[in-house]
């Protein structure tokens, strides 16, 4: 045996032995987790927790190690807190309600169906209208409202089966108004679409550069088009609840000195000009649209899942949960947080990572987010869009 392979037989035999020491610990995690359950205490104890850590890691010599065996013993307890909540969550009246949620959710299967009612927010031309006609075909039944919260609204009520609304944008961000709805209707995501946007700048067949005074167009265009306006400080930006809405309602005045930030699709529906076309200063401009319904779809081959959550207004909260999604392998895409009405400083969270909720080891992983939040649901398991 050389002298490697008996260093590496020496750290075996020492993981032998802390493989029986975890089991051992782990034992009497379970008898503590008993404890607690029987007397209806809480599972965590943020400040001894603390404690704790600070006194594993002042055991450890060596200073160069001291922050490895805490992330060694940050792990170790976090598996500890998981297997108590567990067990004491299984008693929650709260938890119970929520994790039968999930297992409901799992039971729905298969793709929106195709041939169903769609609505989406803005006039025919909208770039919400583009994503309609992606997902569901071109030749879909489709119908616009004027704001998301009829959306929301028409697909909670039966009105509609599907909606589709606008979530974030590659330039500017997410579009936090839509995660306020998400939580405020309970609705499902069931799908999403990606959009590429390029914006021009849209007028009277009869107009020109020199002639337009006020431009009109969605905030979101604005903020998307600032370097290209900053050219035209004396234009009065007006700001309008859709793109073509906006390019509709330039059509109809008649004013050449009014203008349009839209859609290409909507200077041909409207009989407008383009004047300047990729206005926006990000040439690789997107936006992702969610398709929402009031039943969720659990496709096989679904590889995105989004939640919504709350944690304590703790120290380490947030911490605890994404460290289940690092232990699970789970890729974190996106980390979302709303205030939570009338609760000064403290915010729900929404949160998309990589995932099949049928998956092996699926079921655990969410028994635990649903055991170290405060409140958890989940919103969907659905096809990632692909650019």
């Amino acid at each position: 045996m050389d002298e490697l392979q008996q260093y590496r037989a020496h750290i075996d035999e020492i993981d032998r032995q802390l493989a029986a020491l975890f089991v051992e610990r782990m034992t009497v995690c379970r008898q503590v987790g008993a404890y607690k359950q029987s007397r209806g205490l809480p599972v965590l104890d943020a400040q001894r927790e603390r404690q704790v850590l600070d006194a594993k890691a002042a055991l450890i010599g060596e200073a160069e190690l001291r922050p490895l065996a805490q992330a060694m013993f940050e792990t170790i307890m976090a598996g500890s807190r998981a297997l108590q909540a567990r067990m004491v969550g299984e008693a929650d009246p709260e938890k119970i309600r929520e994790l039968a949620a999930f297992e409901a959710m799992r039971a729905f299967q298969g793709e929106p169906p195709r041939q169903q009612r769609v609505l989406y927010q803005g006039q025919p031309g909208a770039y919400c209208e583009e994503a309609a006609m992606g997902f569901f075909g071109p030749d879909c039944d489709r119908m616009n409202l004027k704001t998301w919260d009829g959306v929301f609204r028409g697909v909670k009520e039966g009105f509609g089966d599907y909606g589709v609304v606008p979530i974030e944008n590659s330039s500017t961000g997410s579009i936090s108004d839509v995660y306020d709805l998400l939580g405020q209707f309970g609705c499902y995501i069931v799908g999403e679409q990606v959009v590429p946007v390029a914006h021009c700048l849209l007028a009277l067949p009869d107009s020109d550069m020199d002639a337009v005074t006020d431009v009109y167009t969605h905030e979101q265009g604005f903020r998307q088009c600032a370097s290209f306006l900053r050219d035209y400080p004396k234009w009065t930006q007006h700001e309008w609840t859709n793109t073509a809405l906006a390019a509709k309602f330039v059509a109809e005045s008649g004013d050449r000195t009014k203008a349009a930030i839209a859609s290409r699709r909507a200077a041909e529906l409207y009989g407008l000009q383009i004047l300047q076309t990729n206005i926006n200063q990000n040439r690789h401009n997107f936006t992702r649209f969610i398709v929402v319904a009031a039943q969720p779809r659990f496709p096989a081959e679904a590889d995105k899942v989004s939640v919504r959550f709350h944690v304590p207004h703790t120290q380490g909260s947030l911490s605890r949960i994404l460290q289940i999604l690092a232990r699970a392998g789970l890729n974190l895409e996106k980390l979302e947080s709303r205030p939570v009405p009338e609760e000064n400083w403290k915010y729900d969270f929404y949160a998309d990572f990589t995932g099949n909720l049928r998956q092996a080891g699926m079921e655990l992983v969410i028994r635990e987010l649903i055991d170290a939040a405060l409140s958890f649901r989940v919103l969907g398991n659905y096809k990632a869009a692909v650019l």
